[in-house]
């Protein structure tokens, strides 16, 4: 396999093992198990297959023109540095599998557990392999959103909820921080490569805009890898499933923030701004993370503080910008992922075995559990930092680096004691772990009888566990490679010296090491007991201090402030919202005008036959327009037809000023409108002349009609000034020539418009198509239960003739009910669907060239659709026709997705159409275009997104008015 066939398998393997384990059946955990296990697998021999490639410090990439002229492409960038996090995230992923397999309940729709769980997977290979800073940005606020549907997977519990809405606010909130940082930092170095950005530290450093740069960049890494202030939302994750949290907040997600660090050091630290901000942060973090773990009584609160604290080392180490602090950061972050994800699991093994995480109610599980039991103490002394476990030599790496960065200033010198305070401080929470749960006398507040877990739920922590012993004995030779591969990436090959050695002689930081243990210890013996027995979580209630707190205060004040506005600004109906709509074009084109003016404006010149004609036309459209306005009071029917023919006033223009396409696009959606405007009236009520407002109401209705009339005359004059202004300067060359030119050339069509549509701006087309169907499902969806209700006629008397007529409708067919309303009959709206499918095909086929295109072909389809709907009935169409709407929303984004994504196998950007000519048999030399397929997926979804709608309006004017008692808003 190719290079970057191997790593597109990387990346996309899990993306494409989501989608599938999402279609598996609801209770299909082992198949989901397996499907997830074989993707983790394969992805990470594809990893492994590419580490001969790069490890003497090669760069691998595979690029993909995506946006090239705004310098966004899509790169796949695999070095030293990125292959690391990627074997973790691949391999504890496959382990967490494992885990999750036997952790589950055949209750919950595992499934979807998993599929989630992939996708996350897919977010961060997409973090730690992109070499364009956009792209990963957009793959890092996928981890966020994978993220929340991940912690709050148990939606039914409070915390759950609470926890992933938090998780998501900070998280997304940094990840928007961080795109601005990215795009300064692109602008700074003229290119968003992230090569060339590692290129080009004396530009940045150099730059007045250094610091904003790195201050957004430092906020987005932060809350992600819950650095103080920011650290409160990872205690509340834990809510989650206990395989998410030792996938998420011990390898992964948490570790995004450190990769980031990492990825940057080399063009962003070596700063002041760096060194006190960095540094700062992560001595508060490792700190307060250590001191909140020591009181906390659940095992996953516990290690949720104690992981705060560890990556709080991590940025520490990244802070002082020295090149052994990098690497000493680089190894821990890979120690701290293999004992805090075994932790992880090991407590989730006693909560599902002995039915309770609270270390109050847990002791004496080592004679029920012992292997588990021995596992877990294991990690929890790599955790602390025992000697023969890996945990040490990072931590060992760690204090070197806190005496060696001693100096003057009260910050360095301080930094040896109050590192070897927080060691003492993981020492003694490791302790406490281990002695509460373990020793003692037997439970006795359990609601079952603990026991081992099944030996395949606790293989993955005894993989995890014999990695922490391994490396801890032997890691020049296990875990040398991959960390010496991983700082040439971040450093170069000039690397400083350093040894993996588990002896250095007696040393200052050897002392440093055997004072934290002891001194944890004799923590533990003085004040275990005063620790268990505190209630608060704490040595004090200190809530006005807790990030947590202060967030939702901040959050609970945004709530009231936007209901405020609300108050203040809007109003619960359309017509305020559309007169302060107009009022604020209004007023920000008068002050445009103002402060520009409008510059010169040709002479009107005395009107000859053609304008006169023009004009003439324009009047009967605004007559029929104001007609409408005054009829919508008395004759709603009416008021719809005046609609249509001002409607078609425009599209006559559209022909007048030559352009055909608009005029058949507007024909088109004019009638669909006016149809599906008709199938809403029945939801209006009648107008009753005798009822007659008070004189007060009156006065004000008036009042408010005249300022009305005021505003809109103010506005169409306006823009017909403008309209004007625009069409009676001098043409200016500009990018109507480029098309004009480059229409045939570069696309193969004649029809400027469509190829304008489907090729040169085909990526804003198929946002608008996303859009459409958006709007379609929307509409849908707030109609599926509406029903009008009875209460908003006018009177007792007309709702009691409204009563009768729904009891002779219910006596009558859907399709003789539709009839009434008929003026073409309906056989003849039957006989007229194959030549209106007929005229869509015609449209759609020579619409590259010639007017028509996709919209209006699927507008046409939805035509047919409607007279069917008109002369048969909705059941009877969907019966016959067996139309699926919400399929053909999917299926034509999919389409316009395939075919955009078609150019990627010949190396051009996404959505680049194709010509050539082709003979084919009858026809001869015909052109043929792959933007066809594109405007084919166009088709499929506007037809899809029209019906929809038009489903909905049908089925609701077919549905018999709800009464509002109060039984009915109950139902």
């Amino acid at each position: 396999m190719s290079i970057s066939l191997l790593l597109i398998v990387v990346l996309g393997l899990p993306f494409c093992g989501a989608v599938a384990a999402a279609c598996l059946p609801r209770h299909a955990r082992t198949a989901a198990a397996i499907l997830s296990w074989v993707v983790a697998l394969l992805s990470l021999a594809c990893l492994t297959a590419l580490w001969p490639l790069f490890q003497d410090g090669e760069t691998l990439r595979h690029e993909v023109a995506w946006l090239p002229s705004l310098g966004v492409n899509i790169v796949l960038r695999l070095d030293g540095l990125s292959w690391l996090f990627s074997a973790l995230i691949l391999g504890i992923g496959a382990l967490v599998v494992l885990y999750a397999r036997y952790y589950m309940s055949p209750k919950d729709p595992v499934p979807r557990f998993f599929s989630f769980l992939l996708a996350f997977m897919g977010a961060m290979q997409g973090v730690v392999l992109s070499g364009n800073l956009i792209q990963l940005v957009v793959f890092w606020e996928l981890t966020s959103l994978f993220s929340f549907l991940l912690i709050g997977y148990w939606h039914q519990n409070p915390a759950a909820r609470e926890g992933a809405r938090m998780a998501l606010t900070m998280t997304a909130a940094g990840g928007l921080a961080l795109l601005v940082g990215m795009i300064i930092i692109g602008r700074i170095v003229g290119s968003y490569d992230l090569d060339v950005v590692l290129a080009s530290r004396e530009a940045i450093q150099a730059s007045p805009l250094y610091l904003p740069a790195l201050l957004l960049l430092l906020l987005g890494a932060m809350t992600k890898s819950a650095q103080f202030p920011f650290h409160f939302w990872l205690p509340r994750a834990m809510a989650a499933p206990t395989p998410v949290s030792a996938y998420l907040h011990s390898a992964t997600m948490v570790k995004a923030g450190v990769f980031l660090l990492i990825r940057f050091w080399p063009v962003m630290a070596g700063s002041e701004a760096w060194y006190l901000i960095v540094g700062g942060a992560g001595l508060a973090t490792l700190l307060l993370g250590a001191w909140c773990a020591i009181f906390q009584h659940d095992l996953k609160g516990l290690l949720a503080y104690s992981t705060i604290s560890h990556l709080g080392l991590i940025v520490l180490l990244l802070g002082l910008g020295t090149p052994l602090g990098a690497i000493a950061a680089i190894f821990h972050t890979v120690n701290h992922a293999t004992f805090k994800a075994s932790l992880f699991m090991a407590a989730g093994i006693i909560d599902h075995e002995a039915g309770s995480r609270d270390m109050r109610r847990l002791s004496g599980l080592f004679r029920f559990m012992p292997f588990t039991a021995t596992l877990a103490m294991v990690a929890a002394a790599a955790m602390a930092g025992v000697p023969l476990l890996n945990g040490f030599l990072s931590k060992e790496m760690f204090l070197a680096e806190a005496v060696a960065g001693a100096n003057a200033d009260v910050f360095s010198f301080a930094l040896p004691v109050l590192a070897t305070l927080a060691s003492a401080f993981s020492v003694l929470y490791s302790l406490r772990f281990i002695h509460n749960t373990f020793f003692g006398p037997a439970p006795t507040k359990l609601d079952r009888t603990p026991h081992e877990p099944p030996a395949w739920m606790r293989r993955p922590v005894e993989v995890l566990v014999a990695l922490c012993l391994v490396v801890g004995v032997f890691p020049a030779v296990t875990v040398g490679p991959f960390l010496k591969s991983a700082a040439v990436s971040v450093l170069g090959f000039d690397l400083p010296y350093y040894s993996l050695a588990l002896w250095h002689g007696f040393n200052l930081p050897l002392l440093l090491s055997v004072i934290a243990l002891l001194g944890g210890v004799a923590l533990y013996v003085a004040f275990g007991a005063r620790i268990n027995a505190n209630s608060h979580g704490g040595p004090w209630n200190w809530r006005r201090l807790n990030g947590g707190w202060l967030f939702e205060r901040a959050m609970s004040g945004l709530v009231r402030g936007a209901r405020g506005l609300v108050r203040l600004a809007g109003a619960t109906q359309m017509q305020p919202q559309l007169r302060a709509i107009v009022l604020v074009a209004l007023t920000a084109g008068g002050l445009a005008l103002v402060a520009g003016g409008m510059g010169p404006i040709a002479p009107i010149s005395p009107p000859g036959l053609m304008e006169t004609s023009f004009a003439i036309l324009w009047f009967i459209g605004g007559a029929c327009a104001v007609g409408a306005a005054w009829q919508a009071k008395y004759h709603r029917l009416a008021a719809v037809v005046l609609m249509g023919g001002a409607g078609i006033a425009s599209c006559l223009s559209f022909l007048w000023l030559s352009a055909p396409d608009l005029a058949m696009t507007q024909l088109l959606v004019e009638v669909v409108t006016t149809v599906l405007l008709l199938l809403g009236l029945r939801w209006l009520p009648k107008r009753v002349e005798a009822i007659r407002l008070p004189p007060a109401l009156e006065r004000r209705s008036r009042r408010r009609r005249r300022v009305d009339l005021g505003i809109a005359v103010a506005a169409g004059l306006a823009l017909a000034i403008v309209a004007y202004a625009v069409m009676t300067r001098p043409a200016v060359e500009g990018l109507s020539r480029f098309f004009v030119e480059n229409a045939y050339a570069e696309a193969g069509g004649r029809n400027i418009v469509n190829v304008i549509l489907v090729d040169f701006r085909a990526f804003d087309t198929f946002g608008e198509i996303a859009v459409l169907g958006i709007v379609g499902l929307t509409v849908f969806a707030l109609l599926r239960r509406f029903r009008p209700a009875s209460d908003t006629l006018a009177d007792p008397g007309q709702k009691r003739v409204q009563d009768a007529s729904d009891r002779r409708r219910d006596d009558r067919s859907e399709g003789d009910t539709l009839k009434d309303t008929l003026l073409v009959p309906r056989v003849v709206m039957q006989w007229m669907f194959p030549f209106i499918l007929l005229f869509a095909a015609h449209l759609f086929l020579r619409g590259h060239d010639l007017p028509g295109g996709g919209f209006a072909a699927g507008v046409a389809i939805a035509i047919a659709f409607v007279l069917q709907y008109m002369a048969s009935g909705a059941r009877r169409v969907e019966a016959r026709l067996a139309i699926r709407p919400v399929a053909w929303v999917g299926l034509g984004l999919l389409i316009a997705v395939v075919s955009g994504a078609g150019s990627w196998l010949f190396g051009y950007p996404f959505l680049t159409s194709w010509f050539q000519y082709a003979d084919l048999p009858l026809l001869g030399r015909v052109p043929v275009a792959s933007a066809v397929a594109f405007d084919l997926g166009v088709v499929v979804l506007v037809v899809g997104a029209t019906v929809l709608a038009l489903i909905a309006l049908a089925h609701q004017s077919l549905r018999k008015p709800r009464e509002t008692t109060r039984e009915g808003e109950k139902s």
